[in-house]
């Protein structure tokens, strides 16, 4: 076998599926070996990041009957063919809320003034489930049903004036009485 080796009698690029020998002098990785969080941060402008980012809040249906937890999915996708990176003003990088209460929470929370970046790759696609149980949290242990009625479901990413720089939506859900 040995003679085989070294007379050269076996190439290794005869078989398609035989890998090729490694040359000496190593090669720059493709464009996946730069952080995309980095350059995204020091090249792209806050603006258009903000730009980048799509947000979509759907559920199954339009009207659910009193009592019946109600599911939310949020979708948050980068548009882009490159990544980007939000800056957010808290460590929750995003929420969702009924009627403006976050999570269903009439109760005041107080988060950390904390910066975070929220990084998205290019054209990638988040999506969060999230179900509302018909209730609002109004104190530490008590919880109160929503009366029948018209309600917004929303998210947004955490960064002010979320509405004003697109980074926001919403949707209406009607509770109907049993």
């Amino acid at each position: 076998m040995r003679r085989i080796y070294e007379s050269d009698a076996l190439e290794r690029d005869d078989d398609a599926f035989t890998p090729r020998r490694r040359e000496e002098t190593p090669k720059p990785a493709a464009m996946r070996s730069v952080p995309g969080e980095s350059l995204s941060r020091y090249l792209v402008p806050a603006w258009l990041a903000h730009r980048a980012i799509r947000v979509a809040v759907e559920t199954p249906q339009s009207s659910y009957p009193t009592g019946t937890t109600v599911p939310v999915t949020v979708t948050l996708r980068n548009a882009f063919p490159f990544p980007v990176s939000v800056r957010t003003r808290t460590p929750r990088l995003w929420t969702w809320h009924v009627d403006g209460a976050p999570e269903a929470s009439r109760v005041p929370e107080s988060l950390p003034e904390e910066e975070r970046v929220f990084t998205f790759d290019r054209g990638e696609r988040k999506e969060f489930r999230r179900r509302w149980t018909g209730l609002f949290k109004v104190s530490e242990t008590e919880w109160e049903p929503a009366e029948p009625g018209e309600y917004t479901l929303g998210a947004y990413v955490d960064v002010d004036d979320a509405a004003g720089k697109g980074l926001a939506a919403e949707t209406t859900v009607r509770i109907e009485p049993e």
